[in-house]
């Protein structure tokens, strides 16, 4: 199933007060929202890519519950980005020092930064070309490092700041320097 994108900026202009309220108002819908306002319904996922979310998750929870440099995030998590999208990725990651500049009220809401560290899984509903744009708009935004993970053809799209999209077929990818010592195991997710 896919996405549902309602165009609302010809009727009214959501504030950011006013879109966290629509989303608490409506808990079994996941909602985006782009930097032009379209608002993006978001299907739920299916059990493989939900088991699959969960094991990406997993992994980089238990990274960052060692490694202590930053807080690890799960799909359910909003984050308004620099140029006012507010975007869910499959799995993020914040260096601490950003997160600890944030106001008590801010960590209970949509988070006010981009993530220093996104991975998008692709479901089968999913179309390749919105999810490239989306991890093109976290790195013009701020994201350091993203994967792109196609469990169909087995490969990663990484996404790297200031440098060109890298595609490999690994069994196993590195955090390099934004997660240092993070390595994500990917035959659970294949």
């Amino acid at each position: 199933m896919n996405a549902l994108t309602v165009h609302l900026n010809s009727i009214i202009s959501l504030s950011d007060d006013q879109y966290f309220q629509l989303c608490q108002a409506n808990r079994d819908l996941r909602f985006e929202r782009t930097a032009t306002g379209e608002l993006i319904i978001m299907p739920p996922t299916g059990g493989e890519t939900g088991n699959r979310n969960g094991r990406i998750s997993q992994q980089l929870f238990n990274w960052a519950d060692v490694d202590a440099t930053g807080i690890a995030f799960d799909s359910s998590t909003g984050f308004r980005l620099p140029n006012s999208a507010f975007r869910s990725p499959d799995a993020a990651w914040i260096k601490l020092e950003r997160w600890n500049t944030l106001t008590p009220l801010q960590k209970q809401k949509f988070i006010p930064l981009c993530p220093d560290f996104v991975i998008e899984l692709l479901s089968q509903g999913d179309r390749t070309s919105v999810i490239r744009e989306k991890m093109l708009e976290y790195l013009a935004n701020g994201t350091q490092l993203g994967w792109l993970i196609d469990r169909k053809s087995q490969q990663i799209e990484i996404y790297r700041a200031n440098t060109e999209v890298e595609i490999i077929a690994p069994m196993a990818l590195s955090g390099e320097t934004v997660l240092p010592g993070f390595i994500l195991n990917l035959e659970p997710i294949w």
